[in-house]
């Protein structure tokens, strides 16, 4: 009942609203995006029943942990939807979305290490998916990125303001995310054949 009559649907860099519509449509797109956070979460947990490789099953805690962090990511941004729904002046807080989003790198960081290798879930490269060891060094690598990146990325997201948060945010994603698939590349190339 406290949400107004035209809402905002979508948003743009900066947190402000660039489409509008009902309460019937916005509720419909906060259901649709519950749904495929928890689809995508409840697929993540039940990746060993439909791994070919069946090796999946080595890393079935970790994916129970990595199912909760995008169901709980996938509910904030839900939440933080509802909420700007609520005020006279839409606009999506990204003072919290920002340092949400680099906590849950960090936490991906976190647990990076124990993902064994697999089809689905981690640094899946062609050379990391052809190698084990290729594989161990590229995550051990990514993890000491993620981890201290999305910690970092999470501070300057609510120290920055405007352009410069989005700017820095999405050079330190860029780079956490590259980084390990260019020396899972060279690692492999390196290799005695």
């Amino acid at each position: 009942p406290s949400l107004n009559a035209r809402l905002p649907l979508h948003f743009n860099a900066a947190g402000v609203p660039n489409r509008y519509g009902s309460k019937t449509e916005f509720a419909g797109s906060v259901l649709v995006v519950s749904a495929i956070g928890l689809l995508t979460g409840l697929l993540v947990r039940f990746l060993p029943l439909i791994d070919p490789k069946k090796k999946a099953k080595y890393s079935q805690a970790t994916f129970v942990r990595i199912s909760h962090a995008v169901i709980f990511l996938i509910s904030a941004i839900s939440f933080l939807v509802i909420y700007s729904g609520t005020q006279t002046h839409f606009k999506m807080p990204v003072k919290i979305f920002l340092p949400l989003m680099g906590l849950f790198f960090a936490y991906l960081g976190n647990l990076l290490n124990s993902v064994k290798p697999n089809y689905f879930v981690g640094i899946r490269t062609p050379w990391t998916l052809e190698n084990e060891e290729v594989w161990r060094k590229t995550h051990r690598l990514a993890a000491k990125l993620w981890l201290p990146g999305g910690i970092i990325l999470a501070a300057l997201g609510w120290a920055l303001t405007g352009a410069a948060a989005q700017i820095v945010f999405i050079g330190g994603l860029l780079v956490i995310a590259l980084v390990p698939v260019i020396y899972s590349y060279i690692y492999y190339r390196h290799l005695p054949k």
